[in-house]
């Protein structure tokens, strides 16, 4: 699985790559978009809110023909007892990504900023530490908290229709706030009540931490042993 055991950094957008589940990039040798094909153009650091939605919808699209024919026994396979099968790949993406709806949702009904939310420097200081920690180039192991970790009995076949319905959601919040200054609305992330980033950002987090996993569940299924 992507999650590796190890101690916790201090380093808050380590932390945060925690509980995405960053692991050695020498496992993952390049990042790939939704179809496979080695995405040299975008840079997530700057992305804006267009690309993400079609990054977004892509993956959707590409989980469902990719994984939803598999049965329920080659949806938990797992290649070893230390990996993730492609089940729960999927869980951990819906465990971390629910965090995110009632805050996006709180922007959109013009929820007040926490007194962290109103810090001048650190949001764009999260995120940027963040989304380096989530970066393919990034060697460093880290192992994910509980309250992300997939569950570790067997997933039910529906995981991946809740990823794909999931993703409609989230597509629809994103659609539902591309009239915001989003770089400035800044907001609490889901791991830890006191780091925070724009909401932009978080749109950014979200695709590039769910193209990782599909990319992790994809090579779960291209193993020798994986069942027919």
């Amino acid at each position: 699985m992507l999650c590796t055991q190890g101690s916790r950094s201090s380093n808050p957008g380590l932390q945060l790559a925690n509980a995405f589940g960053v692991i050695n990039s020498a496992r993952i040798p390049s990042l790939r978009n939704a179809f496979g094909v080695i995405n040299s153009t975008m840079d997530y650091l700057t992305a804006k809110l267009p690309d993400l939605i079609t990054a977004a919808n892509n993956i959707a699209a590409e989980t469902k023909s990719t994984f939803g024919p598999l049965s329920p026994a080659q949806l938990n396979w797992k290649p070893s007892a230390e990996r993730w099968s492609v089940a729960q790949c999927f869980d951990h993406l819906l465990t971390s990504n629910k965090g995110y709806f009632p805050t996006i949702e709180g922007v959109i009904a013009g929820v007040k900023p926490t007194f962290w939310q109103r810090m001048p420097v650190l949001p764009g200081l999260a995120a940027k530490l963040l989304i380096k920690s989530l970066d393919p180039k990034s060697t460093r192991k880290i192992k994910a908290p509980q309250k992300f970790q997939p569950a570790q009995s067997d997933i039910s076949a529906s995981v991946i229709d809740d990823f794909v319905d999931q993703q409609a959601r989230m597509v629809e919040k994103m659609k539902s706030t591309e009239h915001l200054d989003l770089e400035k609305i800044v907001i609490t992330s889901p791991v830890a009540a006191a780091v925070t980033y724009s909401l932009m950002d978080a749109y950014r987090i979200i695709v590039v931490h769910e193209q990782r996993h599909f990319e992790q569940a994809k090579r779960v299924t291209e193993e020798a042993a994986f069942p027919a």
